[in-house]
């Protein structure tokens, strides 16, 4: 098979030493993790300056005294409306950032994945630092902030079905859920270096805390335009990404056609379809584990945009902390993320059973979210351990549906002559549970106002609700290895 060289990155153009057979397989897999990783990362580090800012931005906490008070930092989000229109700006981002993922789905299983994806980096970029020039311009128009986060949720849902196809495309199903486990680390990765950053140039001037993870998506979308490759066929090497699965209801002929499509193969047209929207919502699983991290991401985007601001507002061992000290703590929630979504894909390898392994994970949540609230403010030690345990109970079901799971779900046998799929289906189920994160911290902005065990109620009404979406599937599974053992 010889290189698509029309779709290589300048790079790999200039240098002809960087391909094959100078490079080898395993080399290039290495380079598309590493890349994709930073580009993710990148991204989820852009999202974090909201959450950094809120008790900066909203109502200040009164002396002496655990409630908020109707003194601003920042109009139009001052006064006692402040936490509803903080809320209100993690809608616009979200809901557009969703809508937006269906879109981005559909497209990028129809043109060049690497250009699409830093199209999505440097408009998220570049309203990421608009959104920090508010601080400058002095500008206190709501519609202004609105505005720029629609806009930059729009950018941002372009990043996720690109990197997930790319990864998808490079890696089979064998050990993915443990190799996409360590690769999601992304997402807590790019939390905590938003997170970090943010907090310290937060003393210099809250748009710093925007220009400089904004600086970083568009740096890294450099990277990526000079160096991924998104497929191996690119490079004239064999997919490794797809496999067939046999059954007795597959004939020779349909094999044949499926080997074909899986592996990318120009020789035919239909293989090269992009399946519908429709048709991917009626794959199997596609439709239970979308509305599963529907619920799933709520709990875990909730605590992306709202647990700095808890924290400042709730006194740990009789302390309130500073915003720099909050922010910087919040981190321990997104660590214990990292060792959830690897902990999580391990364990589903082993098993061989997603679903079983997401109905694990939530239900034991549940008593972990129960403790943090009731004993997280006894002491920082108390504080940290139930953060770090909440983080991997609550983002290890999440990181698992939005990657290994939807790479098995997008390049099944169900799929065959449509074999560009993955875009399409990783962009349903995260762009369902992107309408869920939506939803969660507008919730949590009103709702926090009547008190935060009404929020904590929230959280564990949905993570219950986000096991029950899986039961059917779980019990296929468990009914598969049953019967396997036979």
């Amino acid at each position: 098979m010889q290189p698509q060289t029309l779709n290589l990155p300048p790079a790999l153009t200039l240098f002809p030493t960087l391909r094959p057979p100078h490079k080898t397989l395993t080399f290039h897999k290495f380079l598309v993790l590493i890349i994709t990783f930073l580009a993710y990362a990148s991204f989820h580090a852009s999202r974090k300056p909201p959450s950094i800012v809120k008790s900066v931005l909203g109502p200040k906490l009164e002396q002496n005294s655990t409630h908020i008070g109707h003194d601003s930092g920042w109009p139009p989000f001052d006064g006692p409306q402040g936490t509803h229109r903080l809320g209100e700006l993690d809608l616009a981002f979200l809901s557009s950032y969703s809508i937006g993922m269906y879109l981005a789905g559909h497209v990028g299983d129809r043109i060049d994945l690497r250009l699409f994806l830093v199209f999505g980096m440097v408009g998220s970029g570049a309203f990421t630092i608009f959104f920090g020039l508010g601080y400058w311009l002095d500008l206190h128009w709501l519609g202004f902030f609105l505005l720029v986060q629609v806009l930059c949720g729009l950018f941002q849902s372009i990043g996720w079905p690109c990197v997930v196809a790319v990864v998808g495309n490079w890696f089979g199903k064998d050990k993915r859920g443990l190799i996409m486990g360590v690769w999601n680390s992304h997402t807590s990765v790019g939390n905590i270096i938003g997170s970090v950053v943010a907090s310290g140039v937060l003393e210099f001037g809250w748009g710093w805390s925007f220009v400089l993870p904004g600086v970083l998506v568009i740096v890294v979308g450099i990277v990526v335009y000079v160096f991924l490759v998104t497929s191996p066929e690119d490079l004239g090497l064999e997919s490794p990404g797809m496999e067939i699965e046999m059954n007795v209801e597959v004939g020779p002929e349909r094999v044949e056609s499926e080997e074909a499509g899986l592996l990318g193969s120009s020789e035919s047209s239909d293989t090269l379809a992009a399946i519908g929207f429709l048709e991917a919502w009626r794959l199997p699983g596609v439709a239970p584990f979308a509305f599963c991290l529907f619920f799933s991401k709520l709990v875990a985007y909730t605590f992306l945009y709202w647990l700095p601001f808890y924290i400042r507002h709730t006194a740990v061992a009789g302390v309130h902390l500073s915003h720099k000290t909050s922010g910087i703590l919040s981190t321990i929630f997104d660590i214990g993320g990292v060792f959830g979504g690897i902990l999580a894909g391990f364990v589903s390898d082993v098993i061989d059973a997603r679903a079983v392994t997401s109905i694990v994970f939530l239900l034991l949540s549940i008593p972990a979210l129960v403790l943090y609230r009731l004993y997280g403010s006894v002491s920082m030690f108390a504080n940290i351990g139930l953060m770090l345990l909440s983080g991997l109970l609550v983002n290890g079901p999440y990181s698992l549906i939005t990657t290994a799971v939807a790479a098995d779900l997008g390049t099944q046998s169900m799929v065959s002559g449509n074999s560009r799929a993955l875009a399409t289906v990783t962009a349903i189920i995260d762009g369902t549970g992107s309408v869920g994160a939506a939803l969660g911290p507008l919730l949590a902005g009103y709702i926090s106002s009547r008190g935060w065990n009404s929020v904590f109620f929230m959280l564990i009404v949905s993570v219950f609700f986000a096991s029950l979406f899986l039961i059917r599937v779980a019990r296929s599974e468990i009914r598969e290895r049953l019967n396997a053992g036979k």
